[in-house]
């Protein structure tokens, strides 16, 4: 025979302030869970909706990123020529020569600025992103002192939003549109004319890489041999999704995530010694009530699942808690900084369902693990030495 659930429940309802207390403790402790979580899935959102299945960025021979690559003209001339490239309706090669320059913007949140990638292509380059897309103002016009700029910069950055003015380079630049990219790192970036930003940056010619689109994404590890092969190129390929994959392992989110799982345990840790404590005092001041449940019958180990079961249910309170905290995070817009690229990458905290159940299970082990011994200890409680008790 099993003790009431409604039994468990009641006494935390009458034990408001130890239950009050206890709850904050696990619920701040899943509040940190949740948000290492969220900030973890919605850089992997970025990183996994950048680049086309069929498309390979070619760089410089033991570059493992765009700004520390180079490809001269001469090389991209003859990567235009390489069979197996997908062609315009008018017959152009899409392949997209583009060059990377970091500028430094101020925002309210960095008045010292932060550093941004800005990247110089041609308008086969838009043409090969399909999903970006237009969200204010137009796309800037070849040959033109233009920027647009991606909606994770423009939301952050006061500075990059449409009718603004830039300065970097030999003077000033005008923001013309907002584009968006589906949830890709292309939103944490100002597009100009490659050209323009050549001049500006007195680059006589090349760029630092070459984004190339195949006939089909089944051809793609095939043509990225041939280009190391090529003994002409001295160039190397990577399928463009798998390099913005490697730029996730290099983000300092990766440590951040590791701080913030790191701090979430150290706190589980004090949280399960709060629970442990309330369930020690509950047992301390239940003695008598523990001595009847027995005399009425019921058995040691319905004694321990009981008391083990409130501890639990004192842990989830305390993980809604948590989880409500942490909400309010999500789809919130925020920026980190990558190691190779040297620029901020915009994101934004999703709060998924997973999210919420990690969450809520972290609580329950830690109401499961700071429960069990103060339940053991009322389990071997005797009835008489239970019924003596004030």
């Amino acid at each position: 025979m099993g003790v009431p659930l409604r039994y468990n429940l009641r006494n935390l309802v009458e034990r408001k302030g130890a239950t009050i207390m206890t709850a904050v403790g696990i619920g701040l402790t899943v509040a940190v869970l949740v948000t290492s979580i969220a900030m973890t899935t919605g850089m992997a959102a970025v990183f996994a909706g950048s680049g086309h299945p069929a498309q390979v960025l070619v760089l410089r021979k033991s570059a493992d990123a765009e700004l520390s690559s180079t490809v001269s003209e001469e090389q991209y001339q003859l990567v235009r020529q390489l069979p197996g490239i997908a062609a315009t309706p008018e017959g152009e090669p899409m392949v997209s020569p583009e060059g990377l320059t970091i500028v430094s913007l101020t925002s309210l949140t960095h008045p010292d600025g932060m550093n941004v990638t800005v990247r110089g292509l041609l308008p086969i380059g838009v043409k090969m992103r399909q999903s970006a897309t237009l969200k204010r103002g137009r796309w800037n016009e070849p040959g033109k002192r233009e920027i647009v700029a991606g909606e994770g910069i423009a939301a952050r950055y006061p500075g990059a939003r449409v009718g603004s003015k830039l300065e970097f380079g030999r003077g000033e630049w005008e923001v013309v549109g907002e584009f968006a990219d589906g949830d890709s790192a292309a939103n944490s970036e100002l597009w100009t004319d490659l050209y323009q930003l050549r001049g500006d940056f007195e680059q006589t010619g090349g760029s630092n890489s070459a984004l190339v689109r195949l006939q089909s994404p089944g051809s793609v590890e095939s043509f990225a041999g041939e280009v190391e092969a090529d003994q002409r190129l001295n160039l190397s390929a990577i399928p463009e999704r798998t390099y913005y994959e490697n730029l996730t392992k290099s983000s300092s989110g990766v440590m951040l995530q590791f701080i913030g799982f790191f701090v979430a345990v150290v706190m589980a840790i004090g949280a399960g010694f709060a629970a442990t404590n309330t369930m020690y005092a509950a047992v301390a001041r239940r003695g008598r009530e523990i001595g009847t449940l027995r005399s009425l019958g019921f058995s040691r180990s319905a004694i321990l699942v009981s008391f083990v079961f409130e501890s639990v249910c004192l842990a989830l309170i305390g993980g809604v808690l948590g989880c409500l905290i942490a909400l309010p995070l999500n789809n919130l817009s925020a920026g980190i900084g990558n190691w190779q690229t040297f620029s901020e990458m915009a994101f934004k905290f999703q709060i998924t369902p997973s999210a919420i159940l990690y969450g809520l299970l972290f609580a329950a082990t830690i109401g499961l693990v700071g429960g069990f011994l103060p339940a053991w200890s009322a389990s071997r409680k005797g009835i008489v030495a239970a019924m003596r008790e004030a």
